[in-house]
């Protein structure tokens, strides 16, 4: 059994490395060059494979870890709502389909599990709880602004640009801290709060740049 987890644990890491290897080139290249958009096609698929392989790994014998499948499956909604976005650039698109909301209102399902874990950890005494208030409160407010956004897509100018921008620039930061707390072995509250502080940072510079 542990060698079968190991086999895993190696395809896990091997995808993730190669979602962080194309997500700094996808962040160097030009914004929309067929190079960026190449980078961007690899890094979606590292960062789902990646994710999608760990979400097993966390229910193994001496390897569980409810928080690291919850932020598994955050990643994998950040890139496929990440590429999903990029549908409300056509012009012949009207309304968001039911994929678009399915996506989010699984997410937002999602985001309320992880806050209504941390409160209870919170109450049992258990500390490391509140990183699941924090980013199921940020993955709440993320699929809230998501239905703000379907309802006014037309009315906000490059909304679509923004969105992707934010969630996949969110998916890499989700891949940098993976590396600190899986690759590194640093396992502290401040290594899981610190690239998404500074990520942050840079995404709102990202979208005014964009404004």
């Amino acid at each position: 059994m542990e060698e079968t987890i190991k086999i895993f644990i190696y395809i896990h890491a091997f995808f993730g490395g190669l979602g962080l290897i194309s997500g700094i080139g996808s962040i160097i290249m030009k914004k929309g060059s067929i190079p960026h958009k190449r980078m961007g096609k690899l890094f979606s698929i590292g960062m789902i494979t990646s994710s999608l392989i760990s979400i097993p790994i966390t229910f193994m014998p001496n390897h569980g870890n409810t928080f690291l499948c919850l932020i598994g499956l955050f990643t994998i909604y950040l890139v496929i709502s990440g590429n999903q976005i990029l549908t409300f650039k056509s012009k012949s698109k009207l309304s968001a389909n039911a994929i678009d909301k399915i996506i989010s209102g699984s997410m937002m399902f999602l985001s309320i599990t992880m806050i209504l874990f941390g409160i209870y950890g919170l109450f049992q005494g258990i500390t490391g709880n509140i990183l699941y208030l924090i980013f199921g409160g940020f993955g709440l407010l993320l699929t809230i602004k998501d239905f703000i956004f379907y309802k006014n897509f037309k009315a906000i100018k490059n909304g679509w640009l923004k969105n992707h921008v934010g969630k996949m620039l969110g998916a890499f930061i989700a891949s940098v801290t993976a590396f600190i707390v899986a690759g590194l072995g640093i396992g502290s509250i401040l290594s899981w709060i610190l690239p998404s502080i500074i990520g942050t940072i840079y995404i709102l510079y990202w979208k005014r740049k964009l404004q």
